[in-house]
């Protein structure tokens, strides 16, 4: 069999590369890969656990001792400030004290927007304005995942308004000085 001559090569390496570009031209695009439900839930436990959600919702945690039987069931740790005192919430998919009754439309819109399905606003120190910036994707996955850990029994203490007596432990901040004190009202709505 006979030589081939660098320029026949250099054709059908040519035209292999077209062919193959063409072939994936033609290939239709099937967009990002599709998350199945456990993909869902496996981040939704990763970023509540980056994102500190353990931090205040887990009983024990600021002590040292995180109770994991009762994840994410709420605290009884009071949060002061000039809205008064707030507390962690009880975020198992549990109806009468957590959230069973939202939706995971409900839960990302609380994650976004700040409040509610009833439409009363989440008090400091939940960070909302942060996961405002989460993507569908990381949002809807904090969902899905909440609402698939055990549902516990637990209310929290109710929030107290400005300047009420409260009993029990709390985190209080002390009045802001001149440089970090808002320019607005904080809102105490609830």
């Amino acid at each position: 069999m006979g030589r081939m001559c660098p320029v026949t090569l250099a054709h059908l390496f040519l035209l292999s590369i077209a062919c193959l570009t063409l072939a994936s031209c033609n290939r239709q695009s099937s967009g990002p890969p599709v998350m199945s439900e456990a993909d869902y839930v496996a981040r939704g436990r990763y970023l509540t656990t980056v994102t500190g959600c353990n931090d205040c919702h887990t009983p024990g945690t600021f002590w040292g001792a995180p109770d994991t039987t009762r994840t994410l069931s709420g605290s009884e740790l009071g949060w002061k400030g000039p809205w008064g005192v707030s507390y962690a919430a009880n975020l198992t998919p549990e109806p009468q004290t957590g959230l069973g009754a939202w939706s995971e439309a409900n839960i990302v819109d609380a994650l976004r927007l700040g409040k509610t399905p009833m439409g009363e606003t989440l008090m400091p120190p939940m960070p909302w304005q942060e996961y405002a910036h989460l993507t569908d994707e990381d949002a809807m996955s904090i969902a899905k995942y909440l609402k698939s850990i055990p549902p516990i029994l637990h209310k929290v203490p109710e929030q107290a308004p400005p300047g009420a007596k409260v009993t029990g432990s709390i985190i209080e901040f002390p009045a802001p000085s001149a440089w970090d004190a808002p320019r607005t009202k904080p809102s105490t709505s609830k």
